[in-house]
């Protein structure tokens, strides 16, 4: 469907729930004055609704919005809700997908080029083969926050995981940039826990490791509570 139809289907459905409302007013009009025929009821009721039905489809046929209409313009594009698809990401090479045990999929787009300043190679080596290898399979998200979720420790409750070496970029922790947890020493990373954030976060800004962006599925990630399983993840 064009948006030209779909503009004119949006206004053809607004008429003719202008048409059901002109005829029930004539009813609670007549239900009102006890003096109004049965057949006085029915030529009012064809004669208010034929016009309204038949003047407002004409107007739907044209390219004239109606006022209040949120019809995008012939040619333009409407935006998607957050995660319904996989969008393309400038700069990803590799793709992740979170398979969770509930339902739903939510993928992400890695960092795992060669540039410094944007992205975080070794870490998305050390994901992926963790993720292809089966080690997230059943893991469960064991910290969500009104801003954060966060799973992948084989332990559970936040202290499970090794070490491996820290990767700062210039890449902006945003709505759904995905990074990995490290301890007090800024020089290291954690080797499994990685958590994605819900709002945008400057003060993560370089000093964590941002190597990934939700790419769909963000409407799954804000509904992560705690316990939530992860099926299994795949990178490709």
């Amino acid at each position: 469907m064009t948006d030209r139809q779909g503009a004119v289907l949006w206004r053809a459905c607004k008429v003719i729930g202008g048409y059901h409302q002109v005829m029930r007013g004539t009813i609670e009009e007549a239900n009102m004055n006890s003096t109004v025929s049965g057949t006085e009821l029915i030529r009012r009721a064809t004669r208010r609704g034929g016009m309204t039905l038949v003047s407002g489809l004409l107007l739907a046929s044209c390219d004239i919005a109606l006022p209040g209409s949120d019809a995008k313009p012939s040619g333009s594009s409407a935006t998607a809700a957050p995660g319904s698809a996989p969008q393309a990401l400038a700069g990803a090479n590799k793709t992740a997908t979170i398979e969770l045990e509930k339902g739903g999929i939510i993928t992400i787009g890695l960092f795992g080029g060669n540039d410094p300043k944007t992205d975080a190679p070794s870490t998305v080596k050390n994901f992926e083969a963790k993720a292809n290898q089966g080690f997230y399979n059943g893991l469960k998200f064991h910290r969500v926050e009104d801003w954060v979720v966060q799973g992948g420790d084989p332990k559970g409750d936040g202290t499970g995981g090794g070490q491996i070496n820290s990767e700062y970029n210039e890449r902006e922790f945003r709505v759904g940039a995905v990074g990995i947890a490290r301890g007090n020493d800024p020089r290291l990373n954690n080797d499994s826990q990685f958590f994605i954030v819900k709002r945008d976060s400057p003060h993560l800004n370089k000093q964590y490791t941002n190597f990934g962006q939700v790419t769909g599925g963000l409407e799954l990630v804000v509904k992560i509570a705690i316990g939530d399983k992860i099926k299994k993840i795949t990178v490709k």
